[in-house]
């Protein structure tokens, strides 16, 4: 009996967590059991090859939302090639209707959590006791008696790919447009036994921890252990930790402003900074805390800031959320995310379709096509805006030249102004060069703006030559001073010298 778990991640460098815990509760099956992972940029039918050379009699795909639609292709082929082989679908996307991939070829779909129910369920197909139904309803998993799966993280996964861990499931909260709110309770693993596995992770090499809790500093005797256990450790190393904005008891934000530069990311969903929209999904929003907190980590700590705001939530209009976006940037420079709103299986934003016109993609991310505050020809809009969001603001490329785009604090208009002429010249946001965004940029604030050349090209030098060794732009060669050339053409000459040697 062979069982191949797999799954295609939305690119190499990232692992499976989920498969991992599956392969690590299969008992006596784990011999038999193999993990093949792929990413959504492999060919379908190579993938379907790879798997069925294993001579699978089972096989268990992990469904998100983003390989839902190459995942169905790829239940196509198996079962063309190899009707006889069982195939067994879990995740996100099939455990809530509407599931988001036709089921009518696959065997089962296994609901929620399925660390323990999959090793269940393959001993029943086994023995000839499987159900009947196919739909295999959910239990919630004792995370007391799962094995976890750190140890299955092989040398090439730490070597090449993000190692994601989690020290708790579920929320507190009922923030209608995440899956997370369904599982109200929060459950958390024995802190001794998770400390001991970071540990082993650390001893094998791992530097780079990606939490995947999605509330890491709501328990506080967690949250600071967890610190704690870094803060012993010698850098370099990098954590990531999703946190809620308005708890940072005196405790946690000691030990955040301990960490070193490069050490920590903090990804903390904002969403939207209106208390009216924040309560139209049943988000709670404690904004002084929130400002506080957000004003803390700017100017206390080292840590990389990572906030989010959506786009086309129920009830806010673009100049509701151009004012948020203006406030967050006068209240930190980190990254902002700017996320366009989904409508995932399993949430209760359906209840706001008609009051406020929702229309949503069916087809994966499921992204808001319009409501009744913003026409589909704005969303796309937006979703152009945040593109180039990220290609100028969050690349941190333009630091010293970004604020040239907007007067006093209007950071949004500034911004939506640009995004709209870049699209105009491009009919792209892809596919863009540094040196040709570079370029457009200057144009745009040179022509449009009409600053002056000259302080335009001083500062964007500050910007683009950061990096020693960075070529100057052609176009801003005739503002480049002596000292920005001698250091490129020093550095040109020693790649010129160590060309000659090799």
């Amino acid at each position: 009996m062979n069982i191949i778990l797999s799954t295609l991640n939305s690119r190499y460098s990232h692992s499976s967590i989920g498969l991992r815990y599956l392969y690590a509760n299969m008992q006596e099956l784990l011999p038999q059991t193999q993990v093949l992972e792929f990413s959504i940029n492999h060919a379908i039918q190579s993938i379907a090859e790879k798997i069925l050379d294993k001579e699978p009699d089972i096989i268990g795909l992990g469904v998100y939302i983003w390989n839902a639609s190459p995942i169905q292709e790829l239940i196509e082929v198996l079962k063309k090639v190899s009707p006889a082989t069982k195939i067994i679908l879990g995740g996100p996307e099939v455990s809530y209707e509407p599931f988001r991939v036709d089921y009518s070829q696959v065997d089962y779909i296994i609901l929620g959590e399925g660390d323990t129910a999959f090793y269940k369920l393959c001993c029943e197909i086994i023995s000839d006791t499987a159900p009947k139904e196919k739909i295999i309803k959910p239990v919630m998993a004792d995370l007391s008696q799962i094995k976890l799966p750190y140890e299955y993280y092989t040398q090439a996964d730490i070597d090449n790919r993000y190692i994601y861990v989690e020290a708790s499931r579920g929320c507190p909260f009922s923030c209608e447009f995440c899956l997370s709110s369904i599982d109200e309770k929060v459950r958390n693993f024995d802190l001794e036994v998770l400390i001991q596995e970071f540990e082993t992770l650390w001893q094998k090499g791992v530097r780079n921890f990606k939490f995947i809790d999605r509330t890491f500093n709501i328990n506080m005797r967690f949250a600071n252990t967890i610190l704690d256990f870094f803060l012993k450790k010698e850098p370099p190393y990098f954590a990531h930790f999703e946190v809620i904005p308005d708890h940072f008891p005196q405790s946690i934000k000691d030990k955040i402003a301990l960490f070193p530069e490069g050490a920590m990311q903090l990804e903390i969903g904002i969403q939207t900074l209106s208390l009216e929209i924040a309560n139209n999904i049943n988000r709670p929003l404690k904004l002084e805390k929130i400002k506080e907190n957000i004003r803390f980590l700017e100017t206390q700590t080292k840590a990389h800031i990572h906030l989010d705001l959506i786009v086309g939530l129920p009830g806010e209009s673009l100049e509701s959320f151009g004012k948020n976006l203006d406030e967050l940037c006068a209240l930190s420079s980190s990254e902002i995310q700017i996320g366009i709103l989904k409508k995932l299986s399993g949430t209760t934003l359906d209840r706001h379709d008609i009051k406020f016109g929702m229309q949503y993609s069916d087809i994966p991310h499921y992204d808001i096509l319009r409501n009744d505050l913003l026409s589909f020809k704005e969303i796309q809009k937006m979703k152009r805006f945040s593109r180039f969001w990220d290609l100028t603001y969050n690349s941190g490329n333009f630091q010293n030249s970004f604020h040239l785009l907007f007067n006093e604090e209007k950071v949004f208009d500034g911004f939506y102004a640009f995004s709209l002429w870049m699209y105009e010249l491009t009919d792209s946001t892809w596919k863009i060069s540094l040196d040709r965004l570079s370029k457009l940029y200057f144009q745009y604030l040179t022509e449009v703006l009409e600053h002056k050349e000259e302080d335009v090209a001083e500062l964007m030098l500050k910007d683009l030559m950061k990096i020693q060794g960075r070529i100057i732009p052609k176009f801003l060669k005739p503002f480049a001073k002596d000292d920005v050339s001698i250091n490129v053409r020093i550095k040109s000459s020693r790649n010129k010298r160590q060309d000659q040697r090799a």
